[in-house]
C-alpha cells in the first residue's frame, strides 16, 4: 500500500456530517466544513466535489461506539456510510473510534469564544471530524508519507 499524504475525516451524523482535512507532512488535521444530511444521507454531489477538490488518499469515518467499546445504535449506519463512500468513489476508507469527540468539540467551541445559539445553527461537527482525524493520524504514523 502506498503511503498516505492527504486524508479527509468525517464525523457522520443523521442531520449533519462534519468534514476535516489532514496532511501527513504536518501530521495535523483541521476542520473543513459541515454538510447537511437527510436521515444520514448527504448530498452526494457535494461529497464528490470535496473529493475532487482535495483528492484524498483515504477517508477516515468516525465510528460511534459506546463508552465500553461496544457498537452503538449509530455504528452500523456509520459503517454502511463508509462502505458507500468506498463504493461510490473508490477511495480507501478507514473507521476510527470517535468516543467523546462531539463532547470535546463542544468544549473547544466554548474555548474559542462560546456558543452562540444552538448547535444546529452553529454546528461542531467539523471540529469533531478534525478531532477524530487527528486521533487517527496520531495512531497510524506508519501509514503516512513523512
Amino acid at each position: 500500500m502506498a503511503a498516505l499524504r492527504l486524508l479527509l475525516g468525517i464525523d457522520y451524523g443523521t442531520k449533519q456530517i462534519g468534514v476535516a482535512v489532514g496532511q501527513a507532512i504536518t501530521g495535523q488535521a483541521r476542520e473543513l466544513c459541515t454538510l447537511k444530511a437527510q436521515n444520514g444521507v448527504p448530498d452526494w454531489d457535494k461529497v464528490q466535489a470535496l473529493i475532487n477538490e482535495w483528492k484524498p488518499d483515504a477517508i477516515v469515518v468516525g465510528l460511534p461506539v459506546n463508552m465500553d467499546g461496544t457498537p452503538s445504535d449509530m455504528s452500523a449506519r456509520a459503517e454502511k456510510f463508509s462502505r458507500k463512500l468506498n463504493g461510490r468513489f473508490g477511495v480507501t476508507v478507514y473507521t476510527h473510534d470517535e468516543r467523546l469527540t462531539t463532547f470535546e468539540a463542544k468544549g473547544e467551541r466554548m474555548a474559542r469564544g462560546g456558543q452562540k445559539g444552538s448547535y444546529r445553527d452553529n454546528p461542531v461537527d467539523a471540529i469533531a471530524a478534525a478531532l477524530l482525524l487527528q486521533g487517527w493520524l496520531d495512531e497510524h504514523p506508519e501509514l503516512l508519507n513523512v
